[in-house]
């Protein structure tokens, strides 16, 4: 079940405005309605995302693979790839950084993977991009999965990279 909650900040200020659009008269153009966040993504990003948020909200576990248990960074990304694309990813973030296309930061799309320095080594942290700027993730040990900025000064500072699984 997907934690709704968890989709407001994301898509729910998209939805309001366009339900919130006024009456338009005869001689009026329609305004032009923007795609949601969610209608932006392809069908395989949004079944991604979709698996991704059915996580958010259990606990980290270092070396975690299973949800029942709890998942580092690179069990989530494993689980919900193999759930939602049947993408077999290797086991540690590092490994995972090798695989797909390397892709600029300005290039990043919803379910492409986010690397960052973490633990004074390159590639110790991933997450999944959602798009806007924002990632899910495990982030660690006392945390729960769930969705940040990658404009905050502390990511910012770590960003190793970006790695597309995904044909587009």
């Amino acid at each position: 079940m997907i934690r709704k909650h968890f989709l407001m900040p994301l898509f729910g200020a998209a939805l309001l405005t366009l339900s919130a659009a006024g009456s338009v008269h005869a001689n009026e153009q329609p305004p032009v309605e923007e795609p949601s966040l969610l209608e932006r993504y392809t069908s395989s990003a949004q079944d991604l995302i979709l698996k991704g948020f059915e996580l958010i909200g259990i606990n980290y576990r270092f070396g975690g693979t299973n949800p029942d248990t709890g998942l580092d960074c690179s069990g989530f990304v494993q689980v919900v790839y193999k759930e939602a694309m049947g993408i077999l990813l290797p086991r540690s973030a590092r490994e995972q950084s090798e695989v797909g296309a390397v892709i600029d930061l300005h290039e990043l799309k919803a379910g492409d993977l986010v690397f960052f320095n973490t633990m004074r080594h390159a590639f110790s942290h991933v997450g999944i991009y959602l798009g806007d700027n924002r990632f899910m993730h495990a982030p660690r040990t006392g945390a729960e999965i769930r969705v940040d900025d990658m404009r905050q000064s502390y990511w910012i500072q770590r960003y190793n990279g970006a790695r597309r699984l995904l044909t587009r």
